[in-house]
């Protein structure tokens, strides 16, 4: 699927659903994980309409923010200004980012969309965007429903998994993995998703 293609299937969601998608709170799994270290550098995946890039660069991080979606970043960068955030905003495929030479010193991916590859071409670029010594935050939904999610035009066999990422990460990572961590707020349309699979790893060199 190439970047154009993709980019136009998730603003067609984003502007179909855009009464349906509140302008949320930051994840409270990401704010526990984010508290806990210096702020320097955070890197946000697949950001969506931007609730957890603006709580971190309200909290002292130099935020940059990917997603696909035109129609998404737009909605999240117009939020940014009314709260005085500062973000950088990147509308592209996390596989066609450039990285900054030293990476970032947090990289969180709330439920993020990334494709399967022949070449595992996702999973090589999530890693390789964190900084050694930095922190990988990934959180995905639990006991994901799969013919439901189907109906809202999601294969789950088309993306990565929780399980992909544990299993991408080397002797290089300090891995914490919590499974079925109950959500203070059930997310998805339907309310659906009550709670999450959360995956906190720590790059040692």
């Amino acid at each position: 699927m190439t970047d154009s293609t993709l980019g136009a299937e998730w603003d067609e969601r984003y502007a179909s659903w855009a009464d349906q998608i509140p302008d949320d709170s930051p994840s409270a799994v990401m704010v526990e994980v984010a508290e806990k270290l210096t702020p320097g550098t955070a890197f946000d995946v697949g950001c969506g309409i931007g609730a957890n890039a603006i709580w971190l660069a309200t909290h002292g991080w130099t935020t940059t923010a990917l997603d696909v979606s035109q129609v998404a970043l737009d909605r999240a960068a117009a939020r940014a200004a009314s709260s005085g955030a500062r973000v950088r905003w990147v509308c592209s495929r996390l596989e066609d980012f450039e990285v900054p030479p030293n990476g970032f010193d947090l990289v969180t991916a709330h439920y993020p969309a990334l494709l399967h590859s022949p070449d595992h071409d996702a999973e090589r670029a999530l890693l390789a965007a964190v900084a050694p010594g930095g922190t990988l935050l990934v959180v995905y939904h639990a006991d994901v429903d799969v013919e439901k999610a189907k109906s809202y035009g999601f294969d789950p066999a088309d993306y990565l998994s929780h399980d992909d990422v544990v299993g991408a990460l080397g002797d290089e990572w300090d891995v914490a993995v919590e499974g079925r961590r109950p959500r203070d707020v059930p997310a998805g349309l339907d309310g659906q998703h009550t709670h999450d699979d959360v995956i906190v790893a720590r790059r040692n060199r």
